[in-house]
């Protein structure tokens, strides 16, 4: 490395104790404190980073995107205030804003009527602001229902026998009759719609929307085995089921599938996507270092998540990686592979897990004065 070490903070978040744009400026404190301390400062710059889930909307935020908030439907009917990004023609919608689990009542469940009605508002105020390309970042949803009530939200009519709506949520499915989608809002067809997603399960079985994520939003057995049911009817309505198995249609309670059969939307790995629209190549140039992370750096990491997608982008640019994150459970080599040089973990500094996520913050500093540390040896190789 030269003396003008240049260091790119890209981190996602650290799930249920920081955000990416918290992660980054700890990290950014405690290399800045390090560096100072030893008379070499360092050039730093920060893109919090986002594969598609929580905090999707805060990372576009954060790289220049404009916030822009509105009263939409939440999971359970209740209105919440939800927001999505906007820079230029772009638009980054976040589904978790409007139906995650951080939106339910209480933190109370409602595996079989939770709806994605507030994401399809905040798709339609995209749209009325002008956007031209809409990024919808899918994950952390507190649904199951195949995206109907997103369908719904833009004009699609979804009735049963009689000629009626069906209710809210995935369970309601089972009694879908007639899906009409040519009341969809016109704009839909004019504008490159992305699904930004880090899973890639099909709508259905045993690696599908219900059985899979069912359990986490409160689905028992039999109510999974329900959800699965509907899901398929659903999808032999919606399209004869010729997009049940593509890659994504799973994601976010099968909202995946309701964009790709009902919108029209492309798939895309949610990190990559991200990172086009964040525009890390651009700051990734001239970077002698790039330091990301997440909470937990594990299989799921390898599978998609933002910490591999940075690494492989870095990789390609011939920079240099290495990862900050709350847990490690990949080995040396599996973390080589990815092409992360080296993780630091807040349980080697802190192992009790619950003392490590409440002062994540000052952890990560310290954790960060290390790799300052370790900067300035490399300089003096």
């Amino acid at each position: 490395m030269t003396d003008a070490v240049r260091v790119l903070i890209a981190p996602d978040k650290f799930k249920g104790s920081l955000t990416a744009v918290d992660v980054a400026r700890h990290v950014a404190a405690g290399l800045r404190r390090s560096a100072d301390a030893a008379g070499k400062p360092l050039d730093i710059a920060a893109l919090p980073v986002a594969d598609g889930g929580d905090g999707t909307v805060d990372a576009a935020v954060a790289a220049g995107f404009e916030r822009r908030e509105l009263r939409v439907t939440g999971p359970t009917g209740a209105p919440v205030t939800a927001a999505y990004a906007l820079r230029g023609g772009t638009a980054v919608v976040e589904m978790a804003e409007a139906s995650g689990l951080r939106r339910l009542p209480g933190g109370v469940p409602a595996p079989l009527t939770a709806t994605t009605y507030g994401t399809g508002e905040l798709v339609r105020a995209a749209l009325d602001a002008g956007a031209r390309t809409l990024v919808l970042g899918i994950g952390g949803s507190a649904t199951t229902d195949g995206g109907a009530g997103m369908l719904g939200a833009l004009g699609a009519r979804l009735l049963d026998a009689s000629g009626a709506p069906v209710r809210p949520g995935g369970a309601a499915l089972a009694g879908l009759a007639t899906a009409d989608l040519s009341g969809l809002d016109p704009r839909l067809r004019s504008v490159d719609l992305v699904l930004a997603s880090d899973v890639d399960n099909p709508l259905t079985g045993p690696a599908g929307a219900a059985a899979v994520y069912g359990p986490q939003k409160g689905a028992g057995a039999d109510d999974v085995a329900l959800l699965d049911s509907a899901l398929a009817h659903y999808a032999a309505v919606l399209d004869g089921g010729a997009l049940a198995g593509a890659a994504g249609a799973g994601a976010a309670g099968g909202l995946g599938y309701g964009a790709l059969a009902g919108l029209g939307a492309v798939f895309r790995p949610g990190i990559e996507v991200m990172l086009d629209v964040l525009g890390f190549a651009g700051a990734l140039a001239g970077a002698d270092l790039v330091i990301t992370g997440e909470g937990s750096l594990d299989a799921q990491t390898l599978r998609g998540k933002a910490p591999a997608g940075v690494a492989a982008a870095a990789r390609e640019r011939g920079v240099p990686v290495v990862a900050v994150c709350g847990r490690l459970a990949l080995s040396a080599e599996e973390l080589s592979a990815a092409g992360i040089e080296r993780a630091y973990a807040l349980t080697s500094l802190e192992p009790d897990l619950s003392r490590c996520v409440a002062l994540a913050g000052p952890l990560l500093e310290r954790v960060a004065e290390r790799i300052a540390e370790r900067i300035a040896e490399d300089r003096l190789r």
